[in-house]
């Protein structure tokens, strides 16, 4: 009995150490109860730590709407470092200009960030997973700018809200976006334009919808 606690007390010793060494011990996610405010002009640095929501109090990640984000940023605000995890709840809003630098959603709930005030938005590097609807809403007018980044099993990109007329300006460039259900940008608007260079997309079935003539363009991409 002792030879065989001892074996297994140095077998857990190893792997914690092995673990440790090789940087794959990760903290427990930190459970958000109340949506964390990133003041105007503030910078939020998550340090790779995992967030997710408490279900009770944000949302448990469905597409009921309604739900609370788990960041509030307001105008001029950063977020950077951040992985949302399961549940997302409404995962980011921004009220104006936002940057999210290196976010990554691992499965995105209601929506993974909406545009909720006029603005533009700065995505760089990070990525979004297992989005049911869409990644990306835009409910005010503004700007949506997205580079180095990820998609994975998502029903769109980005979109307009439904039946809106503002003009909202998608771009896309250096990405790798893949198995996706419906298009890359939507919208209703005839104001509305979206562009896309230099990005890697595979399984999707139409890359812009509902836009007007003339209101979109793509370059250098790579269907593979």
């Amino acid at each position: 009995m002792k030879k065989g606690l001892t074996a297994l007390l140095l077998s857990a010793l190893l792997i914690t150490s092995f673990g440790a060494v090789s940087g794959k011990v990760q903290a427990a996610p930190e459970v958000v109860s109340q949506t964390i405010l990133v003041k105007a002009g503030e910078t939020y640095d998550g340090k790779g730590q995992t967030f997710v929501a408490n279900p009770d109090t944000l949302g448990d990640g469905s597409q009921d709407e309604g739900q609370k984000p788990i960041f509030r940023l307001e105008n001029g605000a950063t977020l950077k470092n951040v992985i949302i995890g399961a549940p997302g709840a409404d995962g980011v809003h921004c009220y104006g200009n936002a940057t999210i630098t290196n976010v990554t959603w691992q499965d995105v709930g209601e929506d993974a960030l909406t545009l909720k005030a006029k603005g533009t938005v700065n995505i760089t590097g990070g990525g979004a997973y297992k989005a049911y609807d869409k990644v990306f809403q835009a409910n005010a007018e503004g700007t949506i700018n997205i580079k180095n980044f990820k998609a994975n099993d998502i029903g769109k990109l980005a979109r307009q809200n439904g039946g809106s007329s503002y003009q909202v300006n998608f771009t896309l460039d250096n990405s790798d976006i893949s198995n996706v259900k419906d298009s890359i940008f939507r919208t209703d608007s005839s104001k509305s334009t979206a562009k896309i260079t230099n990005t890697r997309y595979s399984d999707v079935p139409t890359l812009f919808k509902g836009f007007a003539s003339g209101k979109t363009s793509q370059s250098s991409n790579t269907e593979y």
